[in-house]
């Protein structure tokens, strides 16, 4: 019988601690209830054509969100378009989430987040995987690869396909890398999702959402995508579109907001911006009385 030293018990079990993945003590499976106090008359109904007010959009993104008409969504090869991994989690009405997770030989590798519309559901890989190389396929969930930072699961998220961060044509290009810190306060989940993209965006995008545990929640059937005509009006090969140059001022107008003010940029997320507005407003106050 072979005895050991307590020293080389030690070393032993300082081998183990090193080459076995740590994760923190926070259990995310079971059911999640979506809360829409924050934003909710972006996520349902949905935003505005022309309201980009608080989003860091640069004026490529600008040009493309102005020149979107949702009509595109009509087209067949559109209508089983499921929400893309930089908005799945915005639906209108949740959405509702289930985590479940996943093992192999014994061990936990990875956690799996359903319930996304048009169930793009995603993968959290824990176990230390790369992600794949630039050439790689670019997917609706995008593949994600997380790791514990004290309670709260640091997910990164690359290869998604270009997708809307809001419902009015602001989106993110195929190579916009997305963050997402996730974390539980009790019977709480909150998300804060990250995403970069210099190309559309002239500084990272930030938001939060947030879910209640729900026990006896279960999970929605997925949705059923029936592609039917809905152009047969219109000619082959038309695509819905605004042409360049058109700027939606309806949103401006209807609420009595600058339209400087509702076009967006990094400025436009900061609580100093509010004195920029009234300055607007002053001098768009001033030409009115000029015209008189």
């Amino acid at each position: 019988m072979v005895k050991f030293s307590h020293v080389a018990w030690m070393v032993a079990a300082a081998t183990i601690l090193v080459s076995a993945p740590a994760f923190a003590q926070v259990d995310f499976t079971g059911e999640w209830a979506a809360r829409q106090q924050e934003d909710q008359p972006h996520r349902n109904p949905g935003p505005e054509l022309g309201d980009y007010g608080g989003f860091p959009i640069n004026a490529a993104l600008r040009q493309k969100a102005e020149s979107w008409d949702a009509s595109i969504l009509s087209q067949p090869e559109r209508q089983g378009q499921p929400h893309p991994a930089q908005y799945s989690l915005r639906g209108g009405g949740g959405p509702n989430l289930h985590f479940t997770k996943i093992y192999e030989n014994y061990q936990l590798v990875g956690y799996h987040m359903e319930g996304l519309y048009g169930r793009a559901d995603r993968v959290i890989w824990l176990d230390g995987r790369p992600h794949p190389s630039d050439f790689s396929e670019h997917t609706w969930d995008g593949f994600s690869t997380g790791v514990w930072d004290g309670d709260s699961l640091t997910v990164t998220t690359t290869h998604m396909k270009q997708g809307v961060i809001q419902r009015n044509g602001l989106a993110t290009t195929p190579y916009g890398v997305m963050t997402e810190h996730i974390f539980r306060h009790g019977d709480f989940l909150t998300i804060v999702t990250f995403i970069d993209d210099p190309a559309y965006l002239e500084e990272p995008f930030i938001r939060t959402t947030n879910w209640v545990r729900n026990p006896n929640g279960e999970l929605t059937v997925p949705q059923l995508f029936l592609p039917v005509d809905e152009l047969g009006d219109r000619p082959l090969g038309w695509v819905p579109h605004f042409p360049l140059g058109t700027h939606h001022t309806e949103f401006s107008e209807n609420h009595d907001i600058p339209f400087e003010a509702t076009q967006g940029g990094a400025r436009t997320m900061y609580p100093e911006f509010m004195l920029t507005i009234e300055q607007l407003r002053k001098a768009e106050a001033a030409m009115r009385a000029q015209k008189k």
